[in-house]
């Protein structure tokens, strides 16, 4: 009966034992003879790997049992797998790892798009000024508060009344004197029946929830009329 590696592994187990723990010893130290010549590369090759094609009746196995050459050989042999397995494993981790990084990488750029998609989408507000009093420069006055979000913004001003035609600044500062200038964008007067609009973008994706002023200035007119802001 042929018995192989795969199906004997009991035997295979013992033929280790005995290998390891009561013969290489005295077959490295030539204390053995061996049976038989010495067995060529291809069958060590095999042994060293464990080929399921060897069977343990084999006469080549008992001489590579008992030849010091032989023996050294297999040895260095199975050294070698163990190096090559090693590295087969770690190839694999680093590529493991690496694939996983990569995943990782993608994700956040897809969501960091999506992210940025959204905090670049741009939000359509409108401010209606017709009946609003103003401040002109710091003089005080009856004022009327509008509000934005902290986002871009495509602003459509409905100007005053008795507001002049043509282009307007428009910005954002942190007071009436114009000091913390947040966003500022211009913008010619469109005449909607009696009243003058301008519409304009405005980044206000940095500014923090909070008071703020709108100020309008016309081309014509160095002084600035601002109207009390919340960015929410």
């Amino acid at each position: 009966m042929r018995l192989s590696w795969h199906r004997s592994s009991r035997l295979e187990d013992r033929f280790e034992t005995w290998i390891t723990q009561q013969h290489q010893r005295r077959v490295l130290a030539g204390e053995t003879t061996p049976s038989g010549p010495c067995p060529d590369e291809g069958f060590l090759q095999d042994l060293a790997r464990k080929s399921k094609s060897i069977a343990l009746s084999d006469p080549r196995i008992d001489h590579t049992a008992n030849c010091r050459q032989c023996m050294s050989r297999l040895l260095e042999l199975r050294e070698q797998n163990r190096s090559r397995q090693r590295r087969v494993a770690f190839t694999t981790a680093i590529t493991a790892s690496v694939l996983i990084a990569v995943s990782v990488a993608v994700a956040w750029h897809v969501l960091g798009r999506k992210a940025s998609s959204a905090n670049t989408a741009v939000v359509a507000q409108t401010v209606d000024l017709w009946d609003a009093a103003t401040v002109r420069g710091e003089q005080p006055g009856q004022l009327e508060s509008v509000s934005l979000p902290a986002a871009q913004v495509r602003v459509t001003i409905v100007l005053p009344r008795h507001s002049a035609a043509g282009q307007y600044l428009v910005a954002v500062t942190r007071d009436q004197n114009g000091n913390g200038l947040v966003a500022e964008a211009t913008a010619s007067t469109v005449a909607n029946g009696e009243q003058q609009e301008i519409t304009t973008g405005l980044d206000l994706r940095k500014a923090a929830a909070g008071p703020y002023f709108l100020s309008t200035t016309h081309e014509q007119d160095q002084a600035a009329y601002y109207y009390p802001l919340q960015i929410k």
